[in-house]
């Protein structure tokens, strides 16, 4: 685990820090702007809710955001994505991608151990990091299925991205975005990137202990 000296913590949210919700929203949008590409929508309620039930990840240095994803489950918890990764220009040069999602995969391996994750990316950095995380390209085949994750690309007639009539042409087969995929059938034994505090560890299989109920 690296180090590091920069006074950014890096941290899984709760339900205090939902005033930093309009401010995260407000930042995605004008990221996707400025790439000229689209997003998924989300309302207030929903990042806020994601904060409440310890499913996102904030960076903060001191008190001013710097970073933020969420992370979603699909397909009754067969499946797991990490989502919305954005930081905020000032604070780029500070790995602060990859740090929010070390803390976003460790989470979401220790809450969900036996869910695939997987996430979509036209992004060069966030594919090395996920590749680095041991995700593996492959086919839109082997994600979820569920179309309730796909209405985030939107439609031709409804667009939230760009490229989605791209997706639609194809039958959903494939897009600019390159599909990723960690199986953690593939990865028995390894460690996790990241040491969570211990009450995030026992709220992690509390929550894990809970889906197999």
């Amino acid at each position: 685990m690296t180090e590091y000296n920069d006074g950014i913590r890096v941290f899984v949210a709760d339900a205090s820090c939902e005033k930093y919700v309009d401010t995260i929203l407000e930042t995605i949008t004008n990221a996707a702007k400025v790439r000229g590409s689209g997003i998924a929508k989300r309302t207030h309620e929903y990042l806020a809710k994601k904060m409440r039930e310890r499913k996102a990840i904030l960076a903060l240095k001191d008190e001013e955001f710097a970073g933020f994803c969420y992370i979603e489950s699909w397909e009754d918890k067969h499946y797991v994505a990490n989502s919305g990764l954005i930081v905020v220009e000032k604070f780029r040069g500070h790995h602060l991608a990859t740090r929010i999602k070390e803390v976003a995969f460790t989470l979401s391996r220790l809450r969900w151990p036996k869910a695939k994750l997987f996430g979509l990316t036209s992004s060069g950095p966030v594919m090395k990091i996920n590749t680095k995380l041991g995700y593996v390209p492959v086919p839109f085949s082997e994600l979820t299925q569920d179309d309730d994750y796909w209405k985030g690309c939107g439609t031709p007639e409804n667009p939230c991205c760009i490229n989605c009539d791209v997706l639609a042409r194809t039958g959903r087969k494939y897009c600019v975005c390159t599909g990723m995929l960690y199986d953690p059938a593939d990865h028995e034994g390894e460690p996790l990137p990241v040491e969570l505090p211990q009450d995030v560890i026992e709220m992690a299989h509390k929550a894990a202990e809970m889906d197999l109920r």
